[in-house]
């Protein structure tokens, strides 16, 4: 079978690409990478580029393609919305326009719980709860506005389009959450946020693409399926903060202790937006109002949509995915 993958060469993008390509599709993946290093150029994957929010795909791209796997984005907590809004909304747009005039089937958009975060915690949440109205990240309100639009896509008699929600990916090659987080904490930058006593769930790599490979199954299966959304998680949440002080202890780090409240921090964070609008500073900023709700509050939800629908269940635990992704970690330490 002909699949896209946008965003094949990244994280989330290449693990899913592997899989794809061990499973003997024929395998596109799209990305604005010019010169992909060797490693990710596997062999039976075909690589194109292309600027998903400057045009529509070429139709001679699509042709064939039974399914796409949407996974590229912008994320991150800094930077202009425009430019988040060209990656992510405009981008998904022309790929959905593209994929229904070339008779696309399935489509699959790697989306984030982010578009229901708000001020306060969420404990097991599930597909009700509404978009958030905050519109604190600029991340989370675009990719809110974009699963939308693939969800308004679906079509019984056309295209068939789902949104997962995987939550807080990590794992070995993770290249934004821990390496961050240690980082920060080498520079001694790093506090707890709030009580330390919030839970999360932090999926490992490995159930991140199995969720998407069931989707994939699931909606080859059963032609009705289409129009949801699902959170996929770990179904294993964790107090954050001991969980990174283990993190810490196993990679020779000494712990935190040093704390922030909530309150401090988000106030901190809505501080500093504002001077980084004013001076349009490029790079991340230390605390933002998202970031202090992220770190301070419960955020954690339940699989048990996809469970129903999708048959996912988590195929590694979280003991497991630490003993698998300690070595890598220990390997980013000078």
């Amino acid at each position: 079978m002909k699949v896209l993958i946008t965003g094949g060469l990244g994280f989330i993008g290449h693990s899913i690409v592997q899989k794809l390509v061990h499973q003997g599709h024929e395998v596109h993946a799209l990305g604005r990478t010019t010169y992909p290093s060797k490693d990710k150029l596997i062999p039976g994957l075909q690589y194109h580029v292309h600027d998903l929010s400057q045009s529509v795909l070429s139709p001679d791209w699509l042709k064939g393609t039974e399914t796409i796997f949407h996974v590229a984005a912008k994320a991150g907590v800094g930077g202009k919305y425009a430019d988040y809004f060209h990656a992510n909304v405009l981008s998904t747009e022309n790929l959905l326009h593209a994929a229904k005039q070339c008779g696309v089937r399935r489509f699959i958009y790697t989306s984030t719980p982010s578009v229901v975060f708000a001020k306060s915690s969420i404990c097991n949440g599930n597909e009700s709860l509404p978009y958030s109205t905050e519109n604190f990240s600029p991340y989370a309100t675009t990719k809110a506005l974009a699963e939308k639009c693939v969800l308004d896509a679906d079509d019984p008699s056309g295209m068939r389009t789902i949104a997962l929600r995987p939550h807080l990916v990590w794992g070995s090659g993770d290249p934004h959450l821990l390496p961050r987080v240690i980082a920060r904490h080498r520079a001694g930058k790093f506090k707890i946020v709030g009580d330390g006593t919030n839970k999360v769930d932090l999926t490992h790599i490995e159930n991140v693409v199995h969720a998407h490979l069931c989707a994939f199954d699931a909606m080859i299966a059963d032609a009705s399926l289409g129009g949801r959304k699902y959170f996929i998680g770990q179904e294993e949440p964790v107090p954050l903060w001991p969980w990174l002080n283990q993190i810490f202890l196993e990679i020779g780090l000494p712990t935190l202790d040093r704390s922030i409240s909530f309150k401090t921090a988000y106030h901190l964070g809505q501080g500093i937006e504002k001077i980084w609008d004013i001076f349009r500073l490029k790079k991340d900023p230390p605390m933002t109002r998202f970031i202090a709700c992220q770190l301070a509050q419960d955020h954690w939800f339940s699989s048990q949509a996809a469970r129903n629908d999708l048959n996912y269940r988590p195929i590694i635990s979280m003991s497991q995915a630490m003993e698998k992704t300690l070595p890598w970690l220990r390997q980013l330490s000078p």
